[in-house]
């Protein structure tokens, strides 16, 4: 597949320099690590600082959701690497405004306390491919990690304390489930060669945004028969009925036409109605992907009035607006 790169080895520098070219106004580097870039406005006094932290290949997952009723800062890795654990305390440390910091990750949490820094860690575990419900914990973090960041970003925002902040997100986070469907392979931007094996005709359903294996690979189906096997794991695991209110997120992994979202939230709108579900936001768009890997991803939010006073909250970024 053809890229437009210069040295592959320079591929996330780059990128990073050019958000930062484009965007000087929304974010900025702390210090001379282009991997670790913050809010424009902090550190901010007496406002929790919410830090985030992953590979690249995503956006705008990860360093995408840092802004204005977002998230405060991120440190950003290699394509599906993870950041060092220093660059994750630089995060921590440049957006903290005295109020504490609360993470998606936990890896620089000892660093941050030896300098007197308090921490909450939020995990981001939506993907119901990932493990059953019972290990729900240990479950990989996918595209419903938006709904926490956005929750996360509204607390801190209007003045929040930090154990309210965390306890937002992790209610996010407890009321999340997402699962995805692959019809073609990502191609890293290092080596030119595909991240996994998906032969013509077929898709993989439950995949990972790095390619891992699915619960399901067979003959690609039709929109409705994708959203089906989608909403079939999704909607038990949240235990959803009649009454019940969810935010939906349809989620394009990189290379799969808005028009085509649309087809998987038509259904999904379908048989969210059939049950009785209320659905109070909607969300179509690519909120996380993965390179230019074709396929989608669903993510259902259960809601109440706090949750969607959150979600209503004004939030903005280089790579995200909301009124």
């Amino acid at each position: 597949m053809k890229k437009i790169i210069n040295n592959p080895d320079q591929f996330v520098d780059e990128m990073v320099e050019g958000i930062l070219l484009a965007h000087p106004d929304q974010v900025r580097t702390p210090g001379d690590d282009r991997r670790v870039l913050v809010r424009a406005d902090s550190p901010a006094p007496g406002r929790v600082g919410i830090v985030t932290g992953g590979g690249s290949g995503h956006l705008p997952l990860f360093k995408g959701y840092v802004g204005k009723g977002l998230c405060s800062g991120v440190a950003i890795g290699n394509v599906f690497s993870s950041p060092s654990v220093q660059q994750c305390a630089d995060a921590a440390k440049a957006v903290d405004g005295g109020a504490g910091d609360v993470f998606n990750f936990d890896l620089a949490v000892d660093l941050l306390e030896l300098d007197g820094i308090e921490t909450r860690t939020v995990l981001g575990c939506d993907d119901v491919a990932s493990q059953p419900k019972e290990r729900a914990k240990d479950r990989r973090g996918v595209a419903g990690i938006f709904f926490a960041y956005k929750a996360a970003g509204a607390a801190a925002e209007r003045g929040d304390s930090l154990d309210a902040v965390a306890a937002g997100a992790q209610k996010v986070v407890d009321n999340t489930a997402t699962m995805g469907v692959g019809l073609s392979p990502t191609i890293l931007p290092t080596t030119g060669a595909a991240s996994f094996d998906l032969p013509e005709g077929e898709m993989e359903i439950g995949i990972g945004i790095h390619g891992e294996p699915g619960i399901h690979r067979g003959p690609l189906g039709t929109a409705d028969e994708i959203a089906d096997q989608i909403l079939d794991s999704v909607i038990p695991d949240l235990g959803l009925g009649e009454g019940d209110r969810v935010a939906v997120l349809v989620n394009g992994l990189g290379a799969t036409p808005l028009e085509e979202l649309y087809l998987l939230y038509r259904r999904t709108h379908q048989r969210l109605e059939e049950l009785g579900v209320v659905i109070e936001r909607r969300y179509i768009g690519e909120y996380a992907t993965s390179l230019e890997m074709a396929g989608a991803s669903i993510s259902l939010l259960k809601v109440d009035d706090e949750l969607l006073e959150l979600l209503d909250a004004p939030a903005q970024s280089p790579f995200f607006r909301e009124a």
